[in-house]
């Protein structure tokens, strides 16, 4: 059961976060970047998982900015919030406030970052600019990733994306794929957001295996 703590970014803003510690010594860090609904229940759910791996796990309230305490559900109006915050009033770079849970997350050692949905698009991002704090990035399904493709990720990183997601085309995936050739890229037999278990589209099968080879991309680069 993990706990809430503040952060403070580099432009000196302080937001709140989900910290979920593991058992015995950390085996290395893991900041978790949530959908565009918010630390939820889901989310620290996905932190627990990684501090029962043996990672200190940090989930940074990333719409902090715009509201503390901002948790939705999978409705479609909880949906249409949700994006109205991630693509309207959020600026893009103020929420990369998240190296701020990598640097609270490195007292357990080396730093992953893994994000889903819109956190996916911001984990690739960090993997471009926060080399500073992560070493190992694990994306999924980040929708408008492709618009990142004219940069080049420093962080070693894989990605995660389901072949009937109905927001990200197979095309854009391609072109992620063939302008990033040192991202493993991975495709599964799944839906858009395949990895909650919250939500209509989650596949178990796909998620499984996704989550096996973040462990262990972050058993390589973290350990």
């Amino acid at each position: 059961m993990g706990s809430t703590t503040k952060l403070t970014s580099s432009d000196g803003f302080e937001l709140s976060a989900y910290r979920a510690d593991p058992e015995g010594p950390a085996r290395g860090g893991v900041a978790v970047v949530q959908e565009i609904f918010g630390v939820n229940d889901h989310i620290r759910s996905v932190a627990d998982r990684y501090a029962a791996a043996g990672y200190l796990a940090i989930a940074p309230a990333i719409f902090d900015r715009e509201r503390p305490g901002i948790e939705l559900g999978y409705t479609p109006e909880n949906i249409e919030a949700g994006r109205a915050i991630a693509m309207g009033s959020l600026d893009f770079e103020t929420v990369l406030a998240v190296a701020a849970a990598g640097t609270a997350a490195r007292e357990g050692g080396k730093v992953g970052v893994v994000g889903y949905c819109y956190g996916g698009r911001v984990t690739a991002a960090c993997a471009i600019v926060h080399a500073d704090v992560f070493d190992a990035a694990s994306s999924y399904y980040g929708g408008g990733t492709v618009g990142l493709i004219d940069q080049v990720p420093i962080v070693p990183m894989i990605m995660h994306f389901g072949e009937r997601d109905h927001a990200i085309s197979m095309e854009d995936v391609d072109k992620i794929d063939a302008a990033w050739p040192d991202v493993t890229v991975y495709r599964y037999d799944a839906e858009h957001g395949f990895n909650c278990d919250h939500r209509a589209s989650f596949s178990a099968v796909p998620a499984a295996i996704a989550q096996a080879r973040t462990f262990r991309f972050f058993d390589e680069k973290l350990g």
